[in-house]
């Protein structure tokens, strides 16, 4: 009996370590599972937040005499980095042209790119080249022999004074200066002490130029403003100061001063592989650091990588805390109080009339359209025919269900309109900024004036003849990523009645598409098994007990 006792006792006592042991494996496994695979990676590819560096500048003897002007630090500078500037000649952060496009095709800024909110820059490039990374551009030209012309400053201070004046084309003042535009007051740089803080590139480096595109903050993208300037986690997961506090260039990677993400034709990356595939890459896509199979395994959004881009789901809505521009006509340029310009603001704190740019619409938490998208954007210039009798499509996504690279990916669409040719059938280049008699539409506010002067300094037609046309521009959504809880639930697209993807055609989505014949059959299946299997259940009860009174 004793035995008995000891043995039921040493069973129970192994059980009950069975069970323990059980409990942690199945505990270490809920734990492992609670992160997304995904997520591991991400950490794992950017585990380091401060990148070493070995070079204090404010201890360079060379950076220690007196500056006077940009290119004698630029001079500076490439006595040690002395291939800098060739390599910069190439990028198209200085020829703002898309260097795999032939170069009589003329594609990029300074082409005949033609966009619906500043259209082009010919004519006003002292107002434009502002933000162009080289001083002094000169009728859409520059002097590549000349080195000393590419600024260093404007990608590379740290003291965050350095400002390049607005009608400078790329020069900051020379001395206190007033620009009428903005009623600002602009002096020039300490030239010593930008010089000795310059270091890697950060977000106010980057955001100067591309939060403030168009012509203001959020005027031309929606997902980049100065929000991202110091954002927190819940309007950017990667960039939050409160998170990860990524700077632009720990995606946007560099080689020979080339930087990886920007499209035209040219897509920003032409392979999605992982930093576990090829630790080469430039971290340009989510798959670069959280793979094709980001979230845990056997879940469903781990199905859709391969047709739906990260970014669909990730960044439900844009603009999330300062509105961005989404309509801009230019018909309507040229209104005037008492005979000056004027503003109008809207309830957004933004002008919804200006008299130098015509009626503004404004918007906060945005939707983004869907496209298909492969990383490529197709685009017309100044010299392509356009069909007035609709609205012209100036730029749009390249992709198909049917092409492997292309995802369904989030744009902002800005819409308006602008100048066209009505007998070339062309869009039309104003020449906008510039000095009274210079044909400049805002000097003089002459818009026949202003184009024939624009399409002239273009080298493009113009028959004398104009109207203004609606148009259509697309930009990629693909910052704002909002964390893993404000993600989009299934039904915002596997919907019947509000899908997101309503207007994308040609497949099959569940709970958005129905096919009356075939869910009239269906139902009809779903009845008549129904209804067999109630006629199978009332023919037991019925029957029941005569089988025990044989027995």
């Amino acid at each position: 009996m004793k035995m008995l006792k000891t043995r039921k006792l040493m069973n129970a006592g192994l059980a009950l370590g069975l069970l323990l042991a059980w409990s942690l494996v199945a505990h270490a496994a809920t734990s492992t599972a609670e992160q997304a695979p995904g997520r591991t990676m991400a950490q794992q590819a950017t585990r380091d937040k401060q990148l070493w560096i070995t070079a204090d500048h404010s201890k360079h003897e060379v950076l220690q005499q007196t500056f006077t002007s940009g290119p004698e630090v630029t001079r500076a500078c490439l006595s040690c980095h002395s291939e800098a500037a060739k390599q910069f000649h190439k990028t198209i952060h200085w020829t703002w042209l898309d260097p795999n496009v032939a170069p009589e095709e003329r594609v990029g800024k300074a082409g005949l790119s033609i966009n619906n909110f500043c259209i082009a820059l010919h004519g006003s490039y002292p107002r434009c080249t502002s933000c162009h990374a080289g001083y002094g551009w000169k009728d859409m030209s520059f002097d590549f022999s000349d080195q000393t012309k590419v600024d260093c400053l404007v990608c590379h201070e740290q003291t965050g004074t350095y400002k390049k004046f607005p009608a400078g084309a790329g020069n900051p003042a020379p001395k206190t200066m007033v620009f009428k535009g903005n009623n600002k007051t602009y002096h020039p740089p300490e030239w010593n002490k930008v010089a000795q803080s310059v270091g890697r590139p950060t977000r106010k480096n980057c955001g100067t130029c591309h939060f403030f595109g168009g012509g203001g903050d959020g005027v031309k993208h929606g997902d980049m403003d100065s929000s991202l300037m110091k954002p927190s986690k819940e309007l950017d997961v990667h960039m939050g100061i409160d998170g990860k506090n990524f700077d632009c260039v720990r995606c946007h990677t560099t080689d020979l001063h080339r930087i990886a993400g920007r499209t035209y034709a040219t897509p920003a990356a032409t392979e999605r592989k992982s930093l576990v595939e090829d630790d080469t890459i430039a971290k340009i896509t989510c798959e670069s650091c959280h793979t094709d199979t980001p979230h845990k395994p056997g879940s469903k959004p781990n199905d859709h990588t391969d047709k739906v881009a990260c970014q669909s789901c990730h960044i439900p809505e844009f603009a999330r805390v300062n509105p961005t521009k989404m309509w801009w006509d230019w018909s309507r340029a040229g209104q005037k109080k008492d005979g000056k310009p004027f503003k109008k603001k809207g309830e957004l704190g933004k002008p919804v009339y200006f008299t130098l740019k015509g009626d503004m619409a404004w918007a906060k938490n945005v939707k983004p359209q869907y496209y298909w998208y492969n990383g490529s954007i197709t685009a017309i210039t100044a010299n392509d025919m356009v069909d007035p009798g609709q609205p012209v499509q100036i730029n749009m996504p390249v992709g198909s269900q049917d092409d492997p690279s292309s995802r369904i990916s989030p744009f902002k669409v800005h819409r308006g309109k602008q100048p066209y040719d009505k007998v070339n059938k062309t869009l039309l280049i104003p020449h906008l900024f510039g000095k009274k008699g210079s044909g400049a539409y805002w000097a003089d506010w002459d818009w026949k004036q202003a184009l024939e002067s624009g399409s002239s300094k273009a080298g493009t037609k113009f028959s004398g003849e104009f109207d203004f046309v609606e148009t259509a521009y697309v930009f990629p959504i693909t910052h704002m990523v909002a964390p893993k809880e404000k993600t989009l639930g299934c039904t915002e697209c596997h919907s019947g009645t509000d899908s997101r993807l309503a207007h994308l055609k040609g497949f099959y989505m569940p709970a958005r598409d129905t096919f009356k014949v075939i869910d009239f059959a269906g139902w009809g299946v779903v009845l008549a098994c129904l209804a067999g299997v109630l006629i199978h259940a009332l023919g037991r009860i019925f029957t029941k007990g005569n089988g025990r009174k044989e027995n």
